[in-house]
């Protein structure tokens, strides 16, 4: 089974040589698309160099400037069923996400889940060095997701993720609206309202040591009206049924 792993970056260049020193250390063969947003940092730069390395598992996009993190994972997504990839995965670049886990993730897959994600609150609260406020944000979203639209997800922002081939193919990349972190809802929303089979697996979740977040109030202002706009579809698409 062809793995691969998509990563967007944007000013990464603190993390990224170890985290394809990491990647490709792993037993399980897992391949790397990296999604350079133009960093001026010289992220791009640094990928191309190790990318020589390893030049049947290492490839990179790189795009002109800052066009979210949604429109990375389609680009990246289009590109991995282009070329003929069986799972593909979202993780971020900072180590927040711990590379390890990937295996974890591909074997719940393996073992016939659609959507496997990587969650930080399916077995209690699994997230080490946020503050208060950010720890506190990030889980009633998931609680105002799962009340809003019913979704039966405990960690509906989580970005470490698995999709099987079959999942991405059946989704309409051009209907994915949302930009921002609320993209990380609206797949899995997706998913469920198609009847894919999703399964949480348990990780530790750990706050960047270098570089510089991309979080913002903006993201999860997005997030918020996105799922409400999402609720607002189900309701159109219910009552289109009901008058077919």
């Amino acid at each position: 089974m062809r793995k691969l792993v998509i990563i967007p970056t944007y000013n990464e260049i603190q993390n990224i040589s170890a985290m394809i020193d990491k990647v490709m250390s792993i037993s399980e063969p897992f391949d790397l698309l990296i999604i350079d947003d133009g960093s001026p940092d010289g992220t791009a730069e640094v990928v191309k160099k190790r990318a020589t390395e390893f030049p049947e598992r290492i490839f990179m996009i790189e795009r002109s400037g800052k066009l979210g993190l949604g429109t990375a994972y389609l680009t990246g997504f289009k590109w991995a069923l282009e070329h003929g990839y069986d799972y593909v995965f979202e993780m971020d670049c900072d180590f927040s996400h711990n590379p390890d886990d990937l295996v974890r993730l591909y074997q719940a897959a393996e073992q016939g889940a659609d959507l496997v994600i990587g969650s930080r609150y399916v077995k209690g609260v699994n997230v080490v060095n946020w503050p208060m406020s950010r720890l506190l944000m990030s889980y009633f979203a998931s609680k105002y997701v799962r009340t809003v639209i019913g979704m039966k997800v405990n960690d509906a922002t989580a970005g470490f993720v698995c999709y099987s081939r079959q999942l991405l193919e059946s989704i309409d990349f051009d209907a994915i609206k949302m930009k921002g972190y609320g993209f990380q809802i609206e797949m899995k929303y997706t998913a469920w309202r198609l009847g894919f089979k999703i399964e949480e697996v348990s990780i530790i979740f750990t706050e960047r040591q270098e570089g510089v977040s991309k979080m913002s109030g903006g993201i999860f202002r997005e997030a918020f009206w996105g799922v409400l706009g999402l609720r607002f579809r189900s309701f159109n698409k219910k009552a289109e049924h009901k008058v077919k």
